[in-house]
């Protein structure tokens, strides 16, 4: 515990990491995550980890309030005993509210000038505002590219001549509500949510390699209540979605067709399932307890290639819905066809198999970046998403965490952003 981690940026852009604790939450439908670092410049630190079951959180959505609080302040409560540490200030990670893409440009005339910064603040201040969408709330926003004059794609216009300069702006917006039951669940934990992320935006952080990211690559986040999308271009998030569909409905399908407990039909799935029938071709027997016996004595016993035949079908399902959104998009032929599947529901036998028959798109499963201090168990895909926020919290810069402070050249990270976001 408390080794250090270097890490590889991907982009020279990426700001040093910034001293002091980063705490994040990573809120999904059957889990909740809090992980506990410390940033040092040029590296990071682990200092506590927890993981607890999420209730009251359907779809990414807060359905009871007080169950949520319960989830949320036992993960924290377990990550301060293990960093040893108190805190205050937690970046969260986002998938109600029906998360949309917005895009934006702005542009100033500089008659020759030399790109200074308080040139680019103005220009990103003014995209930022007009990054707007009737009924909905930004939760973060970046710049895709600028333009110098006549030269498009330019990823960094400081300190160049130009007559004109221009840039387009990437937002994530959902709608109000879910927001705000999400932040209230986690500030009745006395807790401040100093930013937020859409959450396959942070798996795509902590997963893709920097040629993933310049050169094109769809992000899939399949959770339990959701499967949620990022696409990336260029080093930048360029679309974001979400389906509201996820691995708690492949086993609500394995629970209704074996009328099995909920839970019996969870760990059926886990051991036994498979998401491909080309790879299930054994004659393997499980049984399969029934819904309201005390015992096994009426238990079901049924052919495991049976459990593939009702998995299937929902899998393909969910991403043929996928494919067409990003389709609808214009993103499933312009990001390329590479695809990466994080999330816990993405880890079942032959899942990156189907999910290449149904994108025709090449797939990996998306496994973070290695953190010393980890439980070797927390390195799976399941973790993607609570490693993506960890590390931005440490180097984003805040503008891009929480919008409200992009409304003009004044706010600067100087203000009491990272006051608020990194404790002392």
């Amino acid at each position: 515990m408390g080794e250090t981690i270097r890490m590889r940026t991907g982009s020279a852009e990426r700001p040093a990491f910034r001293t002091g604790l980063v705490t994040i939450l990573d809120i999904g439908s059957s889990k909740v995550i809090c992980l506990i670092g410390r940033a040092e410049p040029g590296s990071l630190k682990v200092l506590g980890a927890a993981l607890r079951e999420s209730q009251g959180i359907k779809a990414g959505t807060i359905t009871s309030i007080e169950l949520a609080e319960e989830s949320i302040r036992e993960a924290v409560a377990a990550a301060e005993n293990h960093a040893d540490t108190r805190i205050q200030n937690v970046l969260v990670s986002v998938t109600c509210g029906a998360p949309a893409s917005v895009t934006a440009r702005a542009a100033v005339a500089l008659d020759g000038a030399l790109v200074s910064d308080s040139h680019l603040l103005s220009l990103l201040a003014d995209a930022r505002a007009k990054c707007r969408l009737d009924g909905f709330e930004v939760i973060q926003s970046a710049p895709t590219s600028y333009v110098v004059d006549e030269a498009r794609g330019v990823r960094d216009p400081s300190g160049m001549f130009c007559q004109r300069l221009g840039v387009t702006m990437h937002a994530v917006a959902v709608k109000p509500s879910p927001l705000q039951n999400l932040k209230l669940a986690v500030e009745r934990c006395h807790l401040n949510v100093a930013g937020a992320l859409f959450a396959p935006y942070a798996s795509g952080l902590a997963t893709l390699t920097p040629d993933e990211m310049q050169l094109g690559a769809t992000v899939i986040d399949m959770g339990a209540g959701t499967t949620s999308i990022a696409v990336f271009l260029e080093g930048a998030l360029v679309h974001s979605d979400v389906v509201p569909m996820g691995g708690a409905l492949v086993t609500s399908d394995l629970a209704r067709t074996l009328a099995a407990p909920v839970s019996a039909a969870e760990r059926l799935k886990t051991l036994y399932g498979a998401a491909l029938g080309d790879i299930e071709s054994g004659t393997d027997i499980v049984t399969v307890p029934q819904m309201g016996e005390d015992n096994d004595t009426y238990a079901v016993r049924v052919p495991r290639s049976m459990l593939t035949r009702i998995i299937q079908p929902r899998l393909e399902e969910i991403f043929a819905e996928v494919q067409t959104r990003l389709r609808a998009s214009g993103f499933d032929v312009a990001a390329g066809r590479r695809a990466v599947l994080t999330g816990g529901a993405c880890q079942l036998a032959g899942m990156r198999e189907l999910a290449q028959r149904v994108l025709n798109k090449q797939v990996r499963l998306g496994r973070p970046r290695s953190f010393a201090g980890l439980p070797a168990a927390s390195a799976g895909p399941d973790y993607a998403a609570a490693l993506g926020l960890l590390m931005a919290g440490a180097t984003m810069p805040p503008e891009a965490l929480n919008p409200e402070l992009g409304s003009g050249p004044q706010d600067r990270p100087k203000h009491g952003f990272f006051r608020r976001l990194i404790g002392k």
